[in-house]
């Protein structure tokens, strides 16, 4: 699964996060380094949730992440 972080810098200086493969993954922070971070805490998160309920893709089996800015 590959999962795709995309960086935005909003106009108070916060960065923003976002996995558009996982809706709803969208996260904030200092800097670009942080958001990335937090982007993929959250992103293992919902897919961990996706495991325990039988949601996950076939075919997921490895997961590798991207940043795109």
């Amino acid at each position: 699964m590959q999962l795709t972080i995309r960086l935005l810098r909003e106009t108070d200086g916060r960065w923003i996060g976002d996995v558009s493969e996982l809706p709803g993954v969208t996260v904030y922070g200092a800097t670009p380094e942080e958001a990335t971070l937090k982007a993929k805490a959250l992103a293992l998160r919902v897919i961990a949730e996706e495991i325990e309920h039988g949601e996950l893709p076939a075919g997921a089996d490895t997961l590798q992440f991207s940043v795109a800015a």
